[in-house]
């Protein structure tokens, strides 16, 4: 169907097109007006969180209009396999990168000549080479989408030098519409963005950071190894990602788990290019259950049925952490989000901060990990505090699907543990005239005979070992707490002290009663999976019936050379189990199925399906 849109110039329909080529119904929100603002030649800003359509946004408009829609992106690895979900789509597309001989590059440059392709991916660093851009004039690209857009900005996550050229090409081409793309940034980094790429008068769209399909929880690294085979074995023959905070932990870990027969790679940037390359692909093509590695994993990871993600180490902040877990569920089923946490990460990650050369990147540092030291110690609602990160409201009491809010932590009278470590707070300080870090006042709240202590006389003042009652571990987080509500406060730099505030000492002479959360100790239940029937975006089926399909999907993608969910989502096939369709019909209104895989792969599942049926009576 063509309908007149556009400054009169015909377009296709853009839900006809979505249905005809992707199988999908409706929008997700926002979509649909990211697109008519791109085709309608605007500039635009897009925010939307990991599984969140983004991708929809270039490639759907690549097809309602002619010429060529040039993506930007860091992730070559991925390439290959972005274009296979497109052709196996019935979308040309195409990439230019390091991966290709020079036969191949040649054949594909030709067909970009000769028009034959819609969407061409490629890398910043060989977009602004001199002979691409000459290229580039002669094409003409109608739109320039800038994906993991953040990486321009030196207030993201993962900022990358190449990007700060893109740049470039407003200047080159004047009246092509730029999209910028990402799935996280705070406010600071969406402004730096529109500036640095120089945006003109940007639509921009902010989609909703809550991820509704994800479980939070934290729980205390005590039995590492355990504990990730726990959350393994619970999501069994799944696909999971554990993130580690050094290279040598994730080989170590990946054999550990290898030796416990779960299939498992490792993967960081220590690793020649090779390896690395062999051990995604093993991951994306669910020949292993797991990958073990550094946050040199995964940006922009297609995979949407990775059902768990554990972070082994603690992430330097949340945007990495939000970054990181959204990579779970992008297919909008349930997934785990589980972050073992230890106080020792945190002195640790500060010696790594200690080691840069730039004070003020020491100060940002230091301020971002306090804040994912707060998330991981508080008591309050996991996707509340995730979500004030990002400047988003949730407003609902219990999200259902947080340690905090399915299993609140236990809270005790802490009123006279508070006056006593607040009171070693203010005796220090006037026995020293300064004041000192968390670890020292633990020590001397627990009466540790360090030279520290003596060479100060902290030995001699009255909150000298007065708090047996608990460890030093918990006297820190008892202290972080305490920071929390303000009656604390931790100053930034390398020797950071914690001293007593003006609220701090209002409260001690009011007496008023205070509630603290007793400090966690491990429960067995703490990481169990929640009933089916009680996870958000579960979709109930004939589990039997999925795991016969999500076999013989692997069979074909195999025949196929391609990843199992470039053939179909876990989401299309537990529509299958549970429709169980028995006509090209009733196959076609499955979710994901276009009319190309309708064609190819009807008759094939449906096949299969009646087998099923057949067998079970």
């Amino acid at each position: 169907m063509e309908t007149e849109l556009f400054g009169g110039t015909r377009e296709a329909d853009l839900a006809g097109l979505l249905k005809r080529f992707f199988g999908y119904e409706s929008f997700r929100p926002l979509q649909e007006d990211v697109m008519r603002d791109a085709l309608a030649g605007q500039d635009t800003f897009v925010l939307m969180p990991t599984g969140g359509g983004k991708s929809l946004c270039y490639q759907l408009p690549a097809l309602a209009k002619g010429g060529l829609t040039v993506v930007i992106s860091p992730l070559i690895a991925l390439m290959k396999d972005q274009v296979d979900a497109l052709h196996e789509a019935g979308v040309a597309g195409t990439f230019l990168n390091s991966t290709l001989n020079a036969d191949e590059a040649r054949r594909r440059l030709a067909g970009l000549y000769n028009g034959e392709y819609r969407l061409l991916y490629v890398a910043p660093e060989r977009l602004v080479l001199p002979e691409m851009l000459e290229r580039l004039a002669e094409w003409q690209p109608w739109l320039i989408a800038i994906d993991e857009a953040h990486c321009i900005s030196e207030w993201g996550h993962d900022f990358r030098p190449e990007y700060r050229q893109i740049a470039e090409l407003r200047g080159r081409f004047p009246e092509t519409p730029f999209m910028a793309l990402t799935a996280t940034a705070t406010e600071r980094v969406r402004a730096d963005i529109v500036s640095q790429l120089t945006l003109r008068d940007p639509k921009r769209y902010v989609a909703s950071f809550n991820r509704a399909n994800l479980t939070y929880r934290v729980i205390p690294r005590n039995q590492p190894l355990r504990q990730v085979l726990d959350v393994a074995k619970r999501h069994d023959g799944e696909s999971g990602i554990v993130y580690c905070g050094s290279r040598a932990s994730t080989e170590r870990l990946a054999k550990r788990l290898c030796e416990q027969g779960i299939r498992s790679v490792p993967y960081h940037a220590g690793l020649d290019a090779g390896t690395r390359a062999k051990n995604q692909e093993a991951f994306i093509r669910d020949e292993m259950q797991i990958v073990c590695a550094t946050i040199a994993f995964g940006m922009g990871i297609d995979k949407p049925d990775v059902r768990f993600v554990i972070h082994h180490d603690l992430p330097k902040n949340i945007e990495g952490y939000y970054q990181e877990t959204g990579r779970a569920g992008r297919d909008g089923l349930p997934a785990d989000c589980v972050l073992l946490f230890n106080p020792s990460d945190v002195v640790k990650q500060g010696r790594f901060i200690d080691e840069k050369t730039d004070e003020h990147e020491r100060t940002i540092a230091r301020q971002l990990l306090q804040q994912m030291v707060h998330f991981a110690e508080t008591s309050d609602c996991r996707r509340r505090s995730l979500l004030d990160y990002f400047s988003e409201a949730f407003t609902d009491k219990n999200c259902g699907a947080c340690d905090n809010c399915l299993e609140p932590k236990e809270t005790f009278d802490g009123t006279e543990a508070a006056q006593k470590f607040l009171a070693c707070l203010y005796r220090i300080r006037e026995r020293s005239g300064f004041c000192f870090g968390m670890n020292h006042v633990a020590g001397v709240l627990t009466g540790a005979d360090t030279d520290a202590i003596r060479k100060r006389g902290h030995d001699q003042i009255s909150t000298y070992g007065i708090g047996g009652e608990f460890g030093r571990d918990e006297w820190k987080a008892i202290g972080r707490e305490l920071v929390r509500l303000g009656y604390a406060q931790q100053t930034p730099g390398g020797m950071s002290v914690v001293e007593l505030t003006q609220d701090g000492r209002d409260w001690m002479r009011s007496k008023q009663p205070l509630e603290l959360t007793r400090p966690v100790v491990p429960k067995s239940k703490s990481s169990e999976r929640r009933p089916r029937s009680e996870r958000a975006g579960e979709i109930k089926c004939d589990e039997m019936l999925f795991e016969r399909l999500r076999e013989f999907r692997l069979e074909l993608a195999a025949k196929r050379g391609v990843p199992a969910y470039v053939v179909f989502g876990d989401v299309a096939l537990r529509e299958m189990a549970r429709d169980c369709p028995a006509t090209m019909e009733a196959f076609g209104l499955i979710s994901g199925v276009g009319d190309k895989k309708k064609a190819e792969y009807g008759k094939l599942f449906i096949s299969e399906i009646a087998a099923y049926l057949e067998e079970k009576g």
